[in-house]
């Protein structure tokens, strides 16, 4: 399994993607200039994966709100993403969904991204941050029997905004309007004196 380093440029891909009823191609390449985070899944129609994509896709203005784009990513067709739309969320499906779903039947976007499993062809639980200039800033995978935080990927989209912004670091569980520190010894000592 091939995997990605910090700071590198996040592969690109085009594929198929399904959203509110309607298919359209996605690029990564289209979102320049805002922040992307990229969800991959095992599957349509399984067991963790419709409370994430559900939680996420419900606070998808969140992220939108602060310059990021939510898509999630399996390695199922987009004609399955449909079907599973249409089944109830009440059933075990997805409804109305305020993120797109990229379908990777070729597995090349899971794989390209590190994140397929070779024996089963399902991708894991991984994470993505990408930043505006297509960099990747965070990396998380989870086996795939373990759910993610949609608070914990905001809070983490908002600190690398931050950071880059105003050349600050977010110590441990920042949230907007904490304090932060310079990235230096009198910065560190300054935030350190204040500290709790």
């Amino acid at each position: 399994m091939r995997m990605l380093n910090i700071n590198q440029v996040a592969p690109n891909f085009s594929t198929y993607a399904v959203s509110n009823g309607s298919m359209r191609l996605l690029s990564l390449e289209d979102l320049r200039g805002r922040y992307v985070l990229l969800l991959f899944y095992p599957a349509d129609f399984s067991f963790v994966c419709p409370s994430e994509l559900q939680a996420f896709s419900d606070r998808a203005e969140e992220f939108r709100n602060v310059g990021c784009d939510v898509m999630a990513c399996s390695t199922d067709s987009h004609y399955c993403h449909c079907a599973w739309m249409n089944q109830p969320r009440k059933a075990g499906g997805l409804g109305e969904m305020d993120i797109p779903l990229l379908a990777d039947k070729s597995m090349k976007i899971a794989r390209d991204y590190g994140v397929l499993d070779e024996a089963t062809g399902l991708a894991l639980r991984g994470s993505f941050i990408i930043d505006r200039e297509g960099r990747i800033r965070q990396i998380t995978v989870n086996d795939m029997g373990v759910g993610r935080s949609v608070d914990e990927a905001l809070r983490l989209v908002q600190a690398f905004q931050f950071s880059d912004e105003y050349g600050e670091v977010c110590p441990v569980n920042w949230r907007p309007g904490a304090r932060t520190m310079k990235a230096d010894q009198a910065g560190k000592e300054e935030y350190f004196k204040h500290a709790t």
